[in-house]
């Protein structure tokens, strides 16, 4: 008397009379098992092999001096998703107008995209950054603070701050910030200065989306932006 027990048509699992096991393997089922293995695995090396490098061009951000390039996996879209989340939320990535903005609140909203950014690098895991293209976003965007953000702040801001203060403490009720920055004695310099460096963040922005979507900003139809943080 023998018990037989099928498991998925790839083998048998016989009970002998001596209560002794005997597995006997469907080899069609195997053959058709491990071809399907092979076709997933095929199908997984030509989609990843299929995908071009991504490039960016530090000369043209004004922050290097040569093209960078590489294959972003799925960790790089997370971390450029959470930038561009950033960079698109507030001041920093958005096209500046100093007869409407506030030099001050620019200022606030760069130092807190400074630490934001600083925090995301930190918090990638040590076994990420083994990766070539994870270390190439991350070396970009510490670039971008060190050389596209930390010199004019270091050149500027204090020097307004502390200007600015003074003359904000000293104004009559009815006149109004941007009223008030104008007169900085050094202002179109300031303004030019702050211009170049929030082209600088907007390229970077823009390519952070089109790494996290596959897409420049041209090519993607995008929804209504959300009113800018500070």
């Amino acid at each position: 008397m023998t018990a037989t027990g099928t498991l998925a048509t790839l083998a048998s699992l016989t009970l002998n009379h001596d209560y002794s096991f005997s597995l006997t393997l469907n080899p069609v089922a195997i053959g058709v098992l491990i071809a399907l293995v092979v076709v997933v695995i095929g199908i997984r090396w030509w989609w990843f092999g299929r995908r071009s490098n991504f490039e960016i061009d530090t000369a043209e951000m004004g922050i290097g001096s040569h093209k960078i390039s590489f294959k972003p996996n799925l960790r790089d879209q997370e971390i450029a998703y959470k930038i561009w989340v950033e960079l698109s939320t507030r001041k920093i990535g958005l096209p500046i107008d100093l007869e409407h903005d506030v030099i001050s609140e620019i200022y606030d909203s760069w130092h807190n995209f400074f630490s934001i950014t600083r925090e995301l690098i930190k918090d990638i895991p040590v076994n990420k950054v083994k990766n070539k293209s994870t270390r190439q976003i991350i070396t970009l965007s510490i670039t971008l603070l060190n050389k596209g953000l930390r010199p004019h702040l270091t050149t500027w801001q204090a020097r307004f701050r502390r200007w600015y203060d003074r003359q904000l403490a000293d104004a009559k009720d009815d006149v109004d910030p941007q009223s008030i920055q104008a007169k900085y004695p050094k202002f179109k310099e300031l303004k030019e200065d702050m211009e170049t460096v929030n082209k600088r963040l907007i390229m970077y922005r823009e390519k952070m989306h089109e790494l996290v979507l596959g897409l420049s900003d041209e090519e993607v139809e995008e929804a209504p932006p959300a009113t800018p943080a500070l």
